[in-house]
């Protein structure tokens, strides 16, 4: 089994690390990165696997380097150490001056052993679009994430969306390497982001959990809303755990109701045109050298909160007023198909605890 050789502060409780700093079947591959969450923190490991000529190890050498940090947001800064460093570990094992030396560099804000933060400092360094995140979304990732998510689902973001703006469980299976599923977590929490004052106080947060293996199954049933992925199909047998499990580009859900969620209706294929005319746009405007200052993760993360803000602007409109009906044509303003979204509205309503009564003819009575 796995195994922790060396941690600095030696008295942190790592029960578990050993296995989410080392994917599932990663014995198959040659290096990889993992994102995951250890209690309050959220850490980040580089693995590596070296053959070698001895029977005790039977002819492998794998090891990861990782660090943990009561945010993600910083962590990515650090990868190319890590990678330098288990790779270090594989031709020199044993040698920790260089970890020290990083820790001793970056050590800070560390949880009690109550678990709780003993400060937390300020980011000085974000862009000024982040102002609008939720605090752990503000990240910037190494470029071509969000076009590679984009990429990769298609179409299916749409449907990602909606289950991500109902905080519903989802859990992403891929077989290793996991980082960049680790990064499809994120962009996926990325498509809930609502910057709206006053919204929803007592809707669950959209929680990345990045990889899960076995060892989480407890802590993943107590949790009502969260996006994880994993490298470990037992998990696909285990529907008391999530809601929604996605299989490469496959999205699938067991739960009746949440099914007419998984067909694209004309509204979603309106807005997939509209984000893919933005980022021709963004493309061109770079090429021409017109506007360098923009990226497309800025663009992506603007794109839905935009989305969602407007629907939720209509919505507590709607509340406010008098008679609090909310129509076909209020569901076309907010970009929203008023029959093929009717479910998803109603779901919606329901989880932010808005008051409105919808009036959406049906076809059938026509």
């Amino acid at each position: 089994g796995n195994m922790v050789e060396w941690c600095l502060p030696q008295d942190i409780d790592l029960e578990g690390v050993e296995f989410k700093s080392m994917a599932s079947g990663s014995h198959k591959i040659q290096s990889d990165f993992i994102y995951f969450r250890k209690g309050l923190c959220f850490g980040l490991a580089c693995f590596a696997n070296m053959p070698v000529e001895s029977e005790l190890e039977r002819g492998a050498r794998m090891k990861s380097v990782g660090i943990l940090s009561p945010s993600y947001t910083l962590l990515y800064r650090y990868m190319h150490f890590l990678e330098n460093q288990v790779r270090h570990q594989l031709e020199m094992p044993g040698h920790y001056s260089h970890l020290e030396a990083f820790y001793d560099d970056k050590k800070g804000v560390l949880p009690d052993s109550k678990g709780t933060l003993i400060s937390q400092q300020p980011v000085h360094w974000l862009p000024s679009i982040h102002r609008y995140m939720y605090p752990e979304m503000k990240i910037t990732h190494p470029a071509g994430c969000m076009s590679q998510f984009i990429k990769f689902f298609g179409e299916q973001i749409l449907v990602l969306w909606k289950f991500a703006l109902l905080r519903k469980r989802i859990l992403i299976f891929s077989p290793p390497p996991v980082g960049v599923v680790c990064y499809r977590v994120y962009c996926c929490c990325c498509l809930a982001n609502v910057s709206l004052p006053g919204l929803g106080g007592t809707v669950p947060e959209s929680k990345p959990f990045f990889y899960v293996n076995v060892a989480d199954i407890e802590m993943l049933e107590t949790e009502v809303s969260y996006v994880a992925c994993t490298t470990e199909k037992i998990f696909e047998e285990k529907r008391d755990l999530y809601d929604v499990y996605v299989d490469n580009q496959n999205v699938k859900t067991h739960h009746k109701h949440l099914q007419p969620l998984l067909k694209i209706n004309n509204a979603d294929k309106e807005k997939y045109r509209r984000l893919n005319d933005q980022r021709q746009m963004l493309m061109y405007s770079q090429e021409v050298g017109e506007d360098c200052s923009s990226c497309e993760e800025d663009l992506f993360i603007l794109f839905f909160m935009e989305q969602n803000n407007r629907i939720f602007q209509t919505l507590m409109e709607v509340s406010a007023s008098q008679d609090k009906t909310l129509t076909a044509d209020h569901a076309r303003g907010m970009g929203l198909d008023p029959q093929g979204d009717l479910s998803f509205l109603m779901d919606l309503l329901e989880v932010y605890g808005i008051d409105v009564m919808l009036v959406i003819d049906n076809p059938c009575c026509i």
